[in-house]
């Protein structure tokens, strides 16, 4: 039974000890102690197959596809399972065409998932894929829209980026960005990664052709399960695999193998090859569960408060912080006028404080594990270390 907890005092559900002062979601988030308890019995169950229910499995993917569907409030049955954003961005290439002689907007330095798809596909199909500079102020929303309604450009046929850039924190108001989107007739492929179950996400206001986050970062949850959001208007075409339950009726039971090959309807047909990994779809599931427990609301407000305290702490440390109202609530990043201190990571590490350097920048990132103390410790370690 999980145990329930606010989210102004869950470390407790971590395996964290006191002296670990860990901000790094961005990167990697620890596991919850539930989310590593079923996965050891996960592996042990696999241990046993002969003992597996047979409906477990079946159990374990519907489960896994409604909690993520309830983070981005979608219908389940247009949710697909799958390993990786680069997959979901890879089902996505194969599923639209892009028109020649449009443009396909990228954020720089965006993460490669949403950008080298397209930068591979650019020539054969024959438009140019344009890349959204890195505002001086750190305003991306006006600078994508720039970009979107730059007079005498080619029309977009594509944006493909992240809500939330993953090197500096940087928001994206999707709603605008959608909007301008439309009037172009373009088409949206969002990357949520740094988004999805702190930020608040409604594809059926937001509209997107595509949407793909992971669970191993801000979701508390295992590498290699990520989840894909397939408009309906886009759940028409071919997977990137081809499986037997990304179809009407292949099954093994029956005398018949083949009994109908036609695609099941929505998006379980754009499920990833061996699905069948239910360790990990339980860790998943476990991880997206609690997030949706705390609510969005709950989460980004937590979170704000520390990042607004880092910031407060951090003033006139010989760092620039961009604008509240320009970042996401959960990452911090800091840029140094004159460089970075030399081996500033590295010393920060060796006192059991961790970060991440990001694109010349370090990128702080809190969850819900962390509290005051550590931010406190952040800053005061930060201050002798910078300046020394």
């Amino acid at each position: 039974m999980m145990k329930r907890s606010s989210v102004n005092n869950a470390r407790a559900l971590f395996d964290i000890p006191r002296e670990i002062c860990y901000l790094n979601a961005a990167s990697w988030s620890p596991l919850p102690i539930a989310t590593q308890e079923a996965g050891r019995a996960g592996v042990a169950r696999k241990g046993q197959p002969w003992l597996i229910d047979p409906a477990h499995p079946a159990a374990q993917y519907e489960r896994a596809r409604r909690a993520a569907a309830r983070l981005i409030n979608a219908d389940a049955d247009d949710v697909a399972l799958i390993s990786s954003v680069s997959y979901g961005v890879a089902t996505a290439a194969k599923l639209m065409t892009v028109p020649a002689a449009s443009r396909v907007l990228v954020l720089e330095n965006d993460h490669s998932s949403a950008v080298l798809e397209w930068t591979t596909r650019a020539a054969a199909g024959r438009f140019t894929v344009e890349v959204v500079p890195r505002p001086a102020a750190g305003d991306w929303t006006t600078a994508v829209l720039a970009a979107i309604e730059r007079p005498g450009a080619s029309p977009v046929g594509l944006a493909s980026i992240s809500s939330v850039h993953w090197s500096d924190g940087g928001a994206v108001d999707m709603d605008r960005v959608a909007a301008a989107l439309r009037r172009q007739g373009a088409m949206l492929l969002v990357d949520a990664t740094h988004a999805a179950g702190v930020m608040t996400i409604d594809v059926r206001s937001l509209d997107p052709d595509f949407l793909v986050f992971p669970t191993y970062k801000w979701l508390l949850g295992p590498y290699g399960r990520a989840f894909l959001y397939v408009a309906k208007r886009r759940q028409d075409g071919v997977p990137l695999e081809q499986t037997s339950y990304g179809r009407r009726a292949i099954t093994s039971e029956r005398e018949s193998y083949y009994c109908d090959t036609e695609f099941v309807a929505g998006a379980r047909r754009f499920d990833m090859g061996e699905r069948d990994h239910f360790i990990s779809l339980e860790m998943a599931s476990i991880g997206m569960e609690m997030m949706a427990q705390w609510g969005c609301d709950a989460v980004q407000g937590r979170l704000r408060v520390l990042t607004a305290r880092l910031a407060d702490g951090l003033r006139d440390g010989g760092v620039t912080i961009p604008d509240a109202a320009l970042r996401a609530p959960h990452i911090l990043s800091l840029h140094f006028p004159t460089g970075m201190p030399a081996r500033l990571i590295e010393r920060l590490a060796a006192e059991q404080i961790y970060v991440a350097p990001r694109v010349g920048r370090v990128r702080i990132s809190p969850h819900v594990y962390n509290d005051e103390e550590d931010i406190d410790r952040f800053v005061a370690t930060f201050r002798r270390l910078a300046c020394s």
